[in-house]
């Protein structure tokens, strides 16, 4: 998607061959037009599918998931990373192996919050080792739901994510996939047959 590169390129802050800084627009300050020009984008390639609900994961990947939901017409629900007082104790659980944390930690979603036979799709913003598609997918299995695929807004395309998911069988539509990325210089290169 040209208009998400453009924007990667224009504010992205490449900090090591394996962090970029997005936070101008979208996991910490949110552009809401281009937001929505995402969504409509997931709209168009998972077009034909059928689609009764928006999963994520907190936090990043939750205003993504709203606006994509708000265009498709489904409700949107986020797996938990801590435990509450709110939530149920009837969970659905999976661990999720965190690269940039180090650490692992337990995803839950309240089991009457998902049907078996109902038909998610996934949203979240980065896409690098997988870990946190994988657990969401888990996530998925255990309500005996059907994932119809897994909408990306920034891919690492040179980390072993995706490939991961596609042989898994999982249809992931990626709006940005990046080649590599220099600290020096600050430049990333795109993988533009994925550009739209």
């Amino acid at each position: 998607m040209k208009l998400l590169q453009e924007r990667i390129r224009r504010e992205g802050i490449v900090r090591s061959h394996d962090v970029l800084i997005v936070s101008h627009f979208l996991n910490h300050q949110l552009d809401p037009q281009l937001f929505l020009a995402m969504a409509k984008e997931w709209q168009k390639r998972f077009k034909g599918k059928r689609i009764d609900k928006i999963m994520t994961i907190e936090a990043s990947g939750i205003a993504l998931a709203v606006v994509a939901g708000l265009v498709m017409e489904v409700p949107v629900v986020f797996a938990k990373k801590r435990g509450s007082v709110t939530l149920d104790d009837d969970q659905y659980c999976a661990t999720v192996y965190s690269y940039t944390q180090k650490k692992s930690y337990a995803i839950r979603v309240e089991k009457d919050l998902l049907k078996p036979g109902e038909h998610l799709l996934i949203i979240d913003d980065f896409l690098a080792n997988g870990q946190a598609v994988l657990g969401l997918a888990e996530i998925a299995r255990q309500a005996e739901c059907v994932l119809e695929g897994v909408g990306i807004a920034i891919e690492k395309g040179y980390q072993p994510g995706a490939a991961l998911l596609r042989e898994r069988g999982l249809d992931v539509q990626s709006l940005a996939v990046i080649r590599s990325m220099d600290p020096q210089s600050g430049a990333i290169e795109f993988d533009e047959a994925e550009a739209v």
